[in-house]
């Protein structure tokens, strides 16, 4: 099942700076049978699990997380870069390989209440994600799992998310 998906990743090499092999979704977005069994793919770990919603960080995460969120039949919730959102807002800072910086969310995005699946498109150094799931506990949610369509295993990111379940479709 996983070919479809690897068949519609396309490799980019030095982007987006020499010596990154950069893997464009472009062409899965493009095709709807990979699209549409990339998501029920991300979803299906999850189905009757009690998430109550689906965080998606920014930009591709949207992608992902609006529409495992609608095969859920749960709401979304997305994950800012900083300056993004209009309203009243918490934010966590967080380093990345070439520099710093920061996500929001809306203070009343989530309650002690929600049980939340966090969703991007690759899990690279785990940086991204592990300020994601700091965002969402600030606000008292729990984290039930993070879901990646691709993971980058030569870059460990997984070992950020050592306190998380985490669930990804593709390795590389």
């Amino acid at each position: 099942m996983t070919d479809l998906l690897k068949d519609h990743i396309r490799d980019i090499p030095d982007f987006p700076k020499v010596g990154i092999l950069f893997k464009d979704i472009s062409p899965l977005l493009k095709n709807p049978q990979a699209l549409k069994q990339s998501i029920q793919q991300l979803a299906q770990p999850f189905l009757n699990k009690n998430i109550t919603a689906v965080a998606g960080i920014e930009a591709r995460g949207f992608i992902f997380g609006s529409l495992v969120a609608l095969e859920l039949g749960v709401g979304f919730v997305p994950l800012r870069k900083s300056g993004k959102l209009p309203y009243k807002v918490k934010s966590v800072a967080y380093e990345l390989e070439y520099g710093s910086a920061c996500l929001e969310i809306h203070g009343d995005a989530l309650t002690k209440n929600d049980v939340v699946l966090v969703i991007d498109d690759i899990l690279a150094t785990g940086g991204t994600a592990k300020a994601s799931c700091e965002l969402i506990e600030l606000l008292g949610a729990q984290i039930k799992a993070c879901a990646f369509l691709i993971e980058l295993d030569q870059l460990n990111g997984k070992e950020k998310l050592s306190n998380y379940q985490t669930h990804s479709l593709l390795h590389y």
